[in-house]
């Protein structure tokens, strides 16, 4: 008994590489940065500009251009429109990074140079501004209470706002809290320094404090506050809300138990910002404070100082040793900051719900 035999048509096998598009080197950006970088600075000394942001300028134009030639002319439009999407967002971010490094070692560099265990705890008690010597405990330890009073004013209020806003509000009372919350978030410094000035100054008759300058602070860190953790709050599944009420627990204890450890990370970010742009004004402590040489540990009543004025005061003197304390005040401020956020950062950790298993 014979069987047919049936053939089966051959499917030709597709050559190598084929169905792969060519592809650029992974090598290829950074060769073509620096080769960018030596083009921008041959060009300007041969162009006799002297000016690195200049050099730097044309050398960021460059690595876009040549990223794109390159790209079309090996992968195609399509992936040369991805690739300059992207050299755009390195070109911006070392354009951020660069100045803030620049910053930061030139606070160093100089800071450094009267930073010590001497300076950190005395004060300017009988030294003239003019003369070496002197410390900034006493500015520091005013930072460090009017920072602390605002944050306990202002953080608690602007949380509980947010609260109300995300998880209550939706009538004409949560509109009008939304506009005057973007109306105090524009509000100049010497604004909110005045607004204190006029009232709990001369009004009410207290004197020069931290405390004053404290509740100026505490104005423009509220608004900051509210939108940060408003934002944050939102981000929260409704089901998440939606599973703790099905199990019968009231509104209140979901948004405590549930709805805040969820956004803590965040809403510690928010204070954090908060915080460190109150840290560095001066026209409120300016206003309200007044600034002292001495030692003043009672925010509640005399003049204090504080940082940022300690930075003014000394460098408006403009003595080389007036100067060489202005840096190094300003240094101790960036640190204080930084201590503060790494602090915040671990206190968020450690209160945030666990989701490893």
């Amino acid at each position: 008994m014979s069987h047919a035999i049936q053939e089966r048509p051959v499917t030709a096998v597709p050559a190598a590489g084929s169905l792969s598009q060519a592809r650029l080197p992974r090598w290829t950006p950074a060769a073509v940065a620096g080769g960018s970088i030596a083009a921008a600075i041959g060009l300007g000394l041969v162009a006799g500009w002297h000016s690195r942001i200049q050099w730097g300028m044309i050398a960021a134009l460059l690595f876009v251009v040549v990223t794109f030639a390159l790209t079309t002319k090996v992968e195609g439009s399509r992936q040369a429109k991805d690739r300059v999407a992207t050299s755009l967002v390195w070109v911006c971010f070392v354009l951020a990074v660069v100045p803030l490094l620049s910053l930061a070692w030139v606070t160093v560099s100089k800071g450094i140079v009267v930073l010590d265990g001497y300076f950190l705890t005395h004060s300017m008690n009988g030294v003239l501004d003019a003369e070496a010597g002197g410390g900034v405990y006493h500015a520091l330890l005013g930072t460090i209470e009017q920072v602390l009073i605002a944050t306990v004013i202002a953080a608690p209020l602007g949380l509980l706002t947010a609260v109300y806003l995300v998880e209550y509000g939706g009538g004409k009372l949560a509109q009008a809290v939304t506009f005057f919350v973007d109306v105090m978030t524009g509000i100049p410094s010497i604004v909110a320094g005045l607004f204190v000035l006029a009232t709990w100054n001369l009004m009410l008759g207290f004197g020069p404090s931290g405390f004053a300058g404290a509740m100026a602070l505490a104005i423009l860190m509220m608004p900051v506050v509210v939108r940060s953790t408003e934002e944050m709050l939102k981000l929260v599944p409704n089901e998440l809300r939606e599973a703790s009420l099905a199990l019968g627990i009231p509104k209140w204890r979901t948004i405590l138990k549930v709805v805040l450890p969820t956004a803590i990370g965040g809403i510690t970010t928010g204070v954090m910002l908060a915080v460190a742009r109150i840290t560095g004004e001066t026209a409120p402590v300016l206003l309200l404070v007044f600034g002292t040489k001495l030692i003043n540990p009672n925010p509640f009543e005399g003049a204090q100082s504080s940082l940022p004025l300690y930075v003014y005061e000394q460098y408006a003197v403009g003595t080389d040793a007036a100067v060489s304390r202005a840096w190094a005040a300003a240094l101790v401020l960036i640190a204080f900051v930084m201590i503060l956020n790494m602090v915040a950062r671990g206190i968020a950790r450690w209160k945030a719900p666990k989701t490893g298993r």
